[in-house]
């Protein structure tokens, strides 16, 4: 019998202006897909002009200058369209999807369609839902009390997983895609029985409570922040009249 997580995983990454998913913009996305753990991934880039000045100190995380992306970079109407496709043709197809930190990557591109497409990242999965698999979910709740970062890179080391060239979306995607597969197999005792679908709807109860967690501790210390417990996608922020 092979399980869901040596099987078909779709994976998404996306690399922006800055971390407000509300504000920010898409600068590039990448779509790897890999039927068979081990199978030579399929991977498909996306370059985008956001047509807004990229911060500084974001070009300095991911390596992508105003002058880089107005030259070789798309406009963002069909990039938005065309991920939003691409993420429903994997949704119908069957395959989960692989997205650290799934509330920022799938909010950002939902507010990206809302903004250059009249349209939501819902309007495109109406008749495929989505069924992500969080590695950063999945590792904080399997692994709630091992202390220490769980970003990416921090779980690539502790699942040894090779991330060759980090902050980059197709390595960021291939990466994830690898930690969820090694996550899956170090607790497979407690993961083997569970579907995909299943495992997306138990993950929303985890984030919640891991952010009810984050949100007391920051009580705790005095750090006016509030973390949003929604997930995989946060709700449209309504504009108050």
């Amino acid at each position: 019998m092979t399980h869901w997580y040596e099987g078909p995983l779709a994976s998404f990454d996306t690399e922006t202006t800055g971390v407000d998913v509300e504000e920010d913009r898409i600068v590039s996305a990448a779509l790897v897909v890999q039927d068979t753990a081990g199978g030579r991934p399929r991977v498909t880039r996306w370059l985008v002009n956001p047509g807004v000045p990229v911060p500084e100190g974001a070009t300095a995380v991911h390596g992508l200058t105003d002058d880089h992306l107005q030259r070789y970079g798309r406009w963002p109407a069909p990039v938005m369209e065309e991920l939003a496709r691409a993420l429903a043709e994997q949704c119908a197809a069957g395959r989960p999807l692989v997205v650290m930190n799934a509330p920022f990557d799938l909010t950002i591109l939902d507010r990206e369609l809302r903004r250059h497409r009249a349209s939501s990242l819902g309007g495109y999965l109406r008749n495929a839902p989505l069924c992500v698999l969080d590695p950063r979910v999945l590792d904080k709740h399997l692994d709630r009390y091992r202390k220490g970062r769980r970003t990416l890179t921090d779980l690539c080391e502790q699942y040894g997983v090779e991330l060759d060239g980090a902050h980059d979306a197709a390595a960021d995607a291939t990466a994830a895609l690898d930690v969820v597969r090694a996550v899956a197999r170090r607790f497979a005792s407690r993961l083997e029985r569970l579907s995909p679908a299943e495992l997306h709807t138990l993950q929303a109860v985890w984030h919640a409570a891991q952010a009810r967690g984050l949100q007391a501790w920051f009580a705790r210390n005095g750090t006016p922040e509030a973390v949003d417990p929604a997930w995989p996608l946060r709700p449209e922020l309504r504009t108050a009249a």
